[in-house]
């Protein structure tokens, strides 16, 4: 059975991109089924567009509160049925009635080696500690920040004369392949949450 994806997005969709060209592969076994996004007139969209995949907006600024917006989020991400909801550089913290919703199947990535440096500057974080290697983290999003069970992750070395620019942009590279490997894999083999470990291959 292809796993059905539903991705959201904030901005120039390179993730997504990886994404849906993995997809093309009918042995990747995930379809991308749709995108969502908090903000219009976004590279990501067009991608999707492009692509063919269905599409919805829904800014923050459209419902009369926060959790007004998180549950109508949840309602459209439902639609689509999906088997796994991927944050794809969405920009937006989902709420309680999304986690409830959608728990232990939303995944996020984040440009540092989880547990260290949390929260939006990851890399600089990293560059600022001295780390000699820093990477990516592929997690299960729990009610936290960068703080769910993780899933995988990839290591990058921080190399003489980085700065955040740089250093960012070899993360990046190295999240993009750790995400498309990692979907398809629990995708084709099933997975479930225990406590603090996602279990690939294990979803019965």
């Amino acid at each position: 059975m292809t796993a059905r994806l539903v991705v959201l997005i904030s901005g120039s969709g390179t993730n997504l991109q990886a994404l849906l060209d993995a997809c093309q592969d009918t042995a990747y076994g995930a379809q991308v089924v749709a995108v969502g996004a908090d903000r219009d007139h976004i590279e990501g969209l067009a991608r999707a567009e492009r692509a063919d995949v269905p599409t919805f907006v829904l800014p923050v600024s459209s419902a009369p509160t926060r959790a007004d917006w998180d549950v109508a989020l949840t309602e459209m991400v439902a639609a689509y049925e999906p088997d796994i909801v991927v944050l794809a550089g969405f920009m937006k913290l989902v709420g309680e009635a999304f986690l409830a919703r959608f728990e232990g199947v939303v995944v996020n990535t984040h440009p540092a080696l989880c547990p260290a440096f949390p929260g939006t500057s990851g890399p600089a974080d990293a560059l600022e500690y001295g780390v000699k290697v820093t990477g990516a983290t592929l997690f299960v999003v729990d009610r936290g920040v960068d703080t769910g069970p993780i899933v995988a992750q990839t290591v990058v070395p921080v190399c003489e004369g980085d700065d955040v620019y740089t250093l960012h942009e070899r993360i990046k590279g190295a999240e993009r392949t750790m995400l498309v490997d990692s979907i398809g894999q629990m995708a084709r083999q099933g997975f479930r949450v225990e406590g603090r470990h996602v279990l690939i291959g294990s979803a019965s």
